[in-house]
């Protein structure tokens, strides 16, 4: 078990590398730069251009300023917002938990009901409702979420105002009560394409375990139908599910981008956006490695879990 968690750390140190590399490359690399803010100012001279970029360190060899933003990066340092000064750490803590709110809300109605739906959609295999589903299933998976959200907002908010249309708090009031009123629109919107991937992966899983030597033995013992699916299959069948809660994590974070910027939810995804549109390097890079040690740490554990009840997994 230790060379097996040995072994996913090593390769997880190499991706956070790469990612790091290919990220600061593009940037950089990229038309425009954080100098093209100062430059749509018409007092702003070439000398004073020289000058910012001579304080930002953005005038040295582009493997220079990698190696130096890594060495920082790893002593926790992670440097200042080009737009206003603020250490990024702080930057991205002061979002960090409308995004937490958001995909842990959006998560707890996926599993939740995306299982419900599966394993009903394997016991009724080729009903009514397994159809419904399927289809359902098969537009929330072909349709974008921002086209969801807008339809969400429409309906909703405009025509119906049920719910608000976007933020997180109503202007002077922060009861949980308003923010669980601004939540409901932008989780579920988030949820569907979640809801949809986990009930078809749960109806295959359960399809395959129903079909198992095992399952007729215990029918063919005379247990109750009940005790067969709860106390025998569905015990099996959610174990391929650990592997997908991991590898769902990377699909949640990039819808919920899409939803906080269509919701104008003040979270990660949000501040991503308008970290790209301001030309703020030392943000922009900082969400994307937050992002990306959130997305290892998900799989890693999840393939302990899965090593942990099922030492197949170990071997190789």
């Amino acid at each position: 078990m230790a060379k097996f968690a040995l072994q996913r750390l090593g390769q997880a140190v190499v991706l956070l590398l790469l990612v790091s590399m290919i990220g600061f490359a593009i940037l950089h690399l990229a038309p425009g730069g954080p100098l093209s803010q100062f430059a749509l100012s018409s007092q702003m001279s070439q000398e004073d251009l020289d000058r910012i970029a001579s304080q930002l360190g953005l005038d040295r060899p582009l493997p220079v300023q990698y190696a130096d933003w890594l060495w920082r990066m790893l002593r926790g340092d992670w440097g200042n917002s080009f737009r206003d000064g603020e250490p990024v750490l702080k930057v991205i803590g002061s979002h960090l938990g409308a995004t937490i709110e958001l995909m842990a809300t959006a998560t707890l109605i996926a599993i939740l009901l995306g299982c419900w739906v599966g394993i009903l959609g394997a016991i009724r295999r080729y009903s009514l409702f397994d159809t419904l589903a399927t289809v359902g299933a098969m537009i929330a998976l072909s349709i974008p979420t921002f086209w969801f959200g807008l339809v969400a907002i429409y309906i909703f908010s405009v025509e119906l105002g049920w719910l608000p249309a976007g933020n997180r708090h109503t202007v002077g009031d922060a009861s949980l009560l308003d923010l669980i009123h601004h939540l409901i629109a932008p989780a579920i919107v988030l949820a569907l394409v979640e809801t949809a991937i986990w009930a078809r992966f749960m109806r295959s899983s359960m399809l395959d375990v129903i079909g198992q030597d095992y399952i007729r033995t215990a029918r063919a013992k005379g247990l109750p139908e009940w005790r067969v699916l709860s106390g025998h299959a569905l015990r099996n069948a959610l174990l391929p599910m650990i592997t997908v809660a991991g590898l769902q994590f990377p699909t949640l974070l990039g819808g919920a981008l899409v939803t906080e910027t269509v919701f104008t939810w003040p979270g990660m995804g949000r501040l991503f956006l308008d970290s790209i549109a301001y030309r703020d390097y030392p943000v922009v890079m900082g969400i994307l490695m937050f992002s990306a040690v959130m997305v290892l740490i998900g799989s890693f554990l999840a393939d302990m879990l899965y090593a942990a009840v099922d030492p197949r997994i170990r071997v190789g």
